[in-house]
């Protein structure tokens, strides 16, 4: 199926909206199987970018981190840091501000450890830092207040788009009659897995349900893929869009049938196949909400737009040119015109005879 308009294709589980530097413009996600695309690499980059979000931080970030007036941690200690510690506090703050399409993917155990040991490090990092004295002087303080005010028109505007952006059935039903092309898919499959790393593993979960277990139960305990929250359930996919050894076992499978434990290059699975269906145009209800990420980019302009009209409408401004010409590249181009002259008004030196 093509990508709609406005929206880039990346890994990921859910839509998301960003606040831009320069206005409200939202960035739309598409939903995609992380980990069973053919490429290696771009899965592999997805836990490079689970751990740079968790090392810099998002959306202002935890609290964790070698400061004296953090005050009272809010959770139990999770990892002691020289004489700092990590918390369940820290650690589901952290979790809460991590992208929409990043959270899936840390909600794992896989995910858990890898974010946790990233936090360890920022945490060593920050205490060092102290140490150095860098936690302090006037560049610090100003990225701060410009930090925190880039924040606070984040939350402001977070606040008030999503207050008057509405995107109605009507509006939805239209988009789907008008694109139906976008929405054709060929034969698809429906499966559920489960995900571990060692042959063991899966052979002894898979005489479990052999004798009667519940496999959404045992993807929720045992799968380290983002999948288990949801039991492994994977939704629909096209012929094509997993990994070769992940496919033929699928398809060889009947309706509500189980797999024996398929190898692949991210560990070892075990497939439920859970559904079968022909080629055609998938249903408005299943493509709700990516009909919904298409239109919401305009309709947030539109409001943005709005917000800015009237703040300007109610205040009073008045800018002053003379000064603003004489900021920035301008000022630079200035000094440097008005310096040639002076030079070139210094008497030659003597010739040596």
């Amino acid at each position: 199926m093509e990508s709609l308009p406005g929206q880039p294709e990346r890994y990921c589980n859910d839509s998301a909206s960003v606040v831009a530097s320069q206005g409200f413009q939202p960035q739309i996600i598409t939903t995609k199987k992380e980990l069973y695309v053919k490429n290696i690499t771009t899965a592999k980059l997805f836990v490079v970018a689970l751990c740079a979000a968790a090392l810099f931080g998002c959306q202002g970030g935890s609290n964790s981190g070698g400061s004296k007036s953090e005050g009272k941690k809010e959770g139990q200690v999770i990892a002691e840091v020289n004489s700092g510690s990590i918390t369940t506090g820290d650690f589901e703050r952290e979790l809460k501000n991590l992208p929409e399409y990043l959270k899936a993917m840390a909600d794992t155990p896989q995910g858990r450890k890898e974010m946790l040991d990233t936090m360890v490090i920022r945490e060593l990092i920050l205490q060092q830092a102290a140490k150095d004295g860098l936690d302090k002087g006037p560049e610090i303080e100003d990225k701060l207040q410009d930090l925190k005010k880039r924040l606070i028109v984040e939350a402001f505007l977070k606040k008030k788009v999503e207050a008057e952006v509405q995107v109605s059935d009507a509006d939805l039903q239209k988009f789907y009659e008008q694109n139906k092309d976008k929405f054709k898919s060929g034969e698809q499959m429906k499966a559920s897995h489960i995900l571990v790393k060692t042959e063991k593993e899966a052979k002894d979960i898979l005489a479990k349900i052999k004798a009667g277990g519940n496999f959404e139960e045992l993807a929720k305990k045992n799968s380290v893929d983002s999948s288990s929250a949801k039991g492994g359930d994977l939704g629909w996919f096209s012929k094509g869009s997993m990994v070769p050894a992940f496919e033929k076992a699928a398809l060889a499978l009947k309706e509500n049938q189980v797999s024996e434990v398929v190898k692949s290059d991210f560990g070892f699975h075990i497939i439920k196949l859970t559904g079968k269906r022909p080629a055609g145009v998938r249903p408005l209800e299943e493509v709700k909400d990516q009909i919904k990420g298409a239109l919401m980019p305009n309709k947030q302009q539109e409001v943005f737009q709005k917000i800015k009209e009237d703040l300007k409408k109610s205040a009073k401004i008045n800018i002053k040119e003379d000064v603003l010409s004489n900021v920035g590249s301008k000022k630079e181009e200035t000094k440097a015109a008005e310096k040639k002259p002076a030079e070139a008004a210094k008497p030659a030196a003597p010739e040596k005879k």
